[in-house]
């Protein structure tokens, strides 16, 4: 909800008397902040970032992305010219934790509309079987489906420890795992927060935004429902993934990930680690390794191999690329409960 404060009398008295001034500011700050066809400049940390911005902002806004499409975005090193350009910027949207550099540069950038994902939901810690953590004795795997079956309603349960992305440290400083797009309805919330932010820094097409916001969370929600409703009954409940990014998204939906942490894409997975997940494949029923787009499949195809699964993508969605199995969030996401579908047995 935008709420607008009144402005007191007295303080309208003193706009007044300096109003060249402000008109003077404004004009040379509005001159860096929007492109010359009056645009708000808006710059993205990745591709998730961008996706929101890019839908909310519509018309209205002049995206610019610090992660080019097929760069993994954890390790990304800012060139002078994308300094630059935060800094020319009229709105920043990032997610902290996400890229330290990106983070570093922004902290130091003058702009007045900076805005970090992390802080429009509530984040999450999980382990390296992040998600939902049913006990493995319940063989239907479906206790998920008390209530009205979904994860977002009863609240999320705290999986202690950090999730690995290939030798990537994947939390963000306080402990908490940064995926927080993989969830459609934590995505929404997301999105609901950059729009209202929006709003606040281009007034002038508050009502176009927030139109643009509501169309977006009603499609997010749609997808949200489609995965309540096609992952509500499988045959198993768990998926073994090389990237632990999914713990958002197993645990909206009653799923439990088993990652392999701390591997780095050109190394194979310990003995005793291929050992604990052929024990785990084996009693949870589960068929397939996931690998992603952006990273080597070697790991995924060298345990499948040793445990006698399948392979397929669930891609983490860093990034869009002509490898990718959608053009943007919403088909890649489709595809990914696809995957998850077949994988996991869905009846």
């Amino acid at each position: 909800m935008n709420v607008r404060r009144l402005i007191p009398t007295t303080a309208v008295a003193g706009a007044v008397g300096l109003g060249l001034l402000a008109v003077s500011a404004c004009s040379t700050s509005d001159a860096a902040e929007r492109t010359d066809d009056g645009r708000l400049k808006v710059v993205a940390s990745f591709y998730p970032m961008q996706y929101l911005a890019e839908r909310i902002g519509g018309a209205n806004v002049s995206v610019t992305t610090l992660t080019k499409p097929g760069v993994e975005p954890h390790d990304l090193e800012l060139k002078p010219r994308q300094t630059a350009e935060l800094n020319d910027s009229g709105f920043i949207l990032y997610l902290k934790g996400v890229q330290p550099a990106v983070d570093k540069a922004i902290e130091q950038a003058s702009v007045a509309h900076k805005v970090d994902a992390a802080e429009l939901t509530t984040m999450e810690s999980f382990g390296t079987g992040g998600g939902h953590n049913h006990s493995h004795e319940e063989e239907d795997g479906h206790a998920h489906e008390e209530g009205d079956g979904h994860a977002h309603e009863e609240g999320h349960e705290e999986a202690g420890g950090e999730a690995g992305h290939e030798g990537h440290d994947h939390t963000t400083e306080g402990g908490a795992d940064p995926h927080i797009w993989l969830d459609p309805a934590k995505y929404a919330e997301v999105a609901q927060g950059v729009g209202a932010r929006m709003e606040k820094a281009d007034p002038d097409h508050a009502a176009e935004y927030k139109k643009n916001t509501e169309a977006l969370v009603a499609e997010l929600t749609a997808l949200d429902k489609d995965f309540e409703q096609g992952l509500k009954n499988t045959a198993t409940r768990t998926f073994i993934t090389t990237h632990s990014a999914f713990g958002y998204l197993a645990e909206a939906y009653g799923l439990e990930q088993e990652g392999i942490s701390g591997v780095a894409p050109e190394s194979e997975p310990s003995p005793a680690r291929i050992k604990e997940l052929q024990t785990i494949a084996a009693k949870d029923k589960v068929t397939t390794v996931f690998f992603e787009t952006l990273a080597s499949d070697r790991t995924a195809k060298t345990l499948a191999k040793d445990t006698g699964l399948k392979t397929d993508v669930l891609d983490p969605l860093e990034g869009i690329t002509d490898k990718s199995r959608g053009d943007d969030y919403t088909e890649v996401m489709r595809s990914n409960l696809a995957a998850l579908q077949k994988a996991l047995g869905a009846k």
